[in-house]
């Protein structure tokens, strides 16, 4: 049956090319519509890849400095931004490349453009070249990704930057503030900061990455005011002027009271907004939220039988990965098959320094929702590789139902965080109970090993922690 569906997917991004590379092995004829010239989208083009590779650079140059409390002395770095900039456009380049390969291997069709619906089997697309093409499919999948939200009325102006326009890297100013203390803000800062920026942030909420439970985020806090000139919490930007070298911003305090200070750049990441607009919809029996994202059900299909739709388009958590899984639940439905998009766990990953990952039930999550947990923490400076490394400011907790004792949610902060916590990930979707873990050998001494001991800590048997079996246990 797969080989008779002629499938179009609208966006090229981790969920769209996931989507048709799958449906291509599956024996679907595919067309990919895409502005870029090859597949990646946001994450890869400006988003996830590029932004990994300068927090790369970012922390060797942070290291270097570390180096010092050891009797390492590297000396001030020389840092030629025009070839930072250039490897990082290489990395971008060969990655799309290889996609684009890819896509042609699998005899994709690949139309360069932005693609409206005509009505629910028929797209026009608006190629790069000026000409148009019609295109009639079975089914459709839009991936049509998400873009930098923005504060309204700002002026327009060469200083303030997106997340796009800062990873585009055209200089490192004097004085940066970055606005919105979210995982985007947090990165793009550190990044900044490395390189040699004076960087300020603001949040209007009471602590960074809101996000986060509060014991994760701490840590990044803690460090972040080593590094950054200025944390302003519970703050607001209430207006911003152009001036001679940057912009004069006006904030206002919880109490209200107001003050000025001037940057020479400004980044505004306060989110993203997803791109449901100007796909002629309203053609379609697809319905869209208030907020602009597409309504879905478990198999990612919209209210249009014909439509299907994945990525940032749907919804929070708006995170690559989590793209790239439900394109699998769309294609194998379109295919056919019986499936749904129900993970227990999607990993969420801040790759500050230092890093923040969690997956599964949040104490936050938990206490909203009202549901009785046990929380076991193992903090890192009982860790003997945390210690070798000269990272002790971390910690590895576990979220556990304190009647089956199977493990709810994990979450890490740390050096390396965002690699250990697949672990985690495996453990809450294979219905993992405290004692797998506490069972399962891990390797001495390393990171990963924090795992196993936290659960060791629920029995009252962890060796590097002393804690008191629990007598209800």
């Amino acid at each position: 049956m797969s080989q008779a569906i002629k499938l179009v997917v609208i966006g090229a991004g981790p969920g769209g090319y996931a989507a048709a590379f799958h449906a291509a092995d599956m024996g679907m004829e595919v067309t990919i519509v895409e502005k870029k010239p090859n597949p990646g989208g946001v994450c890869t083009y400006c988003g996830c890849i590029p932004s990994k590779a300068y927090l790369h650079a970012a922390k060797i140059i942070s290291e270097a400095k570390h180096a010092l409390h050891f009797g390492i002395d590297f000396g001030l770095p020389k840092i030629d931004i025009n070839k930072l900039r250039d490897w990082k456009k290489g990395i971008v380049t060969k990655l799309t490349g290889n996609l684009g390969i890819l896509a042609k291997q699998r005899k994709i069709k690949y139309i360069q453009g932005e693609a409206c619906f005509v009505n629910s089997s028929t797209i026009n697309v608006k190629k790069t070249d000026g000409s148009n093409e019609q295109i009639t499919f079975d089914k459709a999948i839009l991936a049509t990704g998400s873009r930098p939200a923005v504060i309204p009325h700002l002026p327009q102006s060469a200083h303030i930057w997106d997340s796009t326009s800062a990873l585009e890297m055209e200089t490192v100013p004097s004085t940066l503030l970055v606005v919105g203390g979210g995982y985007i803000g947090m990165e793009l800062g550190t990044v900044y900061h490395e390189l040699g920026s004076k960087v300020s942030v603001v949040e209007m909420t009471s602590g960074l990455l809101p996000g986060a439970d509060r014991d994760l985020a701490n840590v990044l806090f803690k460090r972040a005011q080593t590094m950054f000139a200025k944390i302003m919490l519970e703050t607001k930007v209430i207006k911003m002027e152009e001036v001679k070298n940057g912009m004069t911003v006006t904030f206002a305090g919880s109490d209200g009271k107001k003050f000025k200070e001037e940057y020479n750049k400004v980044l505004v990441s306060i989110g993203r907004k997803p791109n449901s607009e100007n796909l002629g919809l309203e053609e379609t029996k697809v319905k869209v939220t208030s907020r602009g994202f597409i309504e879905i059900n478990d198999q990612r299909k919209t209210a249009d039988d014909y439509i299907y739709a994945i990525g940032d388009v749907v919804g929070d958590p708006m995170l690559a990965h989590k793209a790239s899984h439900e394109a699998r639940v769309a294609v194998e439905t379109i295919a056919g098959h019986k499936v749904a998009f129900e993970p227990r766990a999607i990993p969420a990953v801040v790759f500050t320094d230092p890093e923040i990952a969690w997956c599964g039930l949040s104490e936050t999550d938990a206490e909203k929702q009202g549901k009785e947990i046990k929380v076991v923490k193992f903090p890192w400076a009982a860790s003997g590789r945390a210690l070798t490394l000269d990272r002790q400011d971390g910690l590895t907790k576990l979220i556990i139902d304190p009647q089956t004792q199977r493990i709810l949610g994990v979450g890490i902060v740390g050096v390396g965080a965002g690699e250990m916590i697949a672990e985690g990930v495996v453990a809450v979707e294979m219905g993992s109970v405290v004692k797998d873990l506490k069972l399962s050998i891990h390797p001495h001494p390393t990171l990963s090993e924090t795992v196993m001991e936290t659960a060791e800590m629920f029995f009252g048997t962890s060796t590097h922690i002393y804690k008191p079996k629990s007598p209800v246990l």
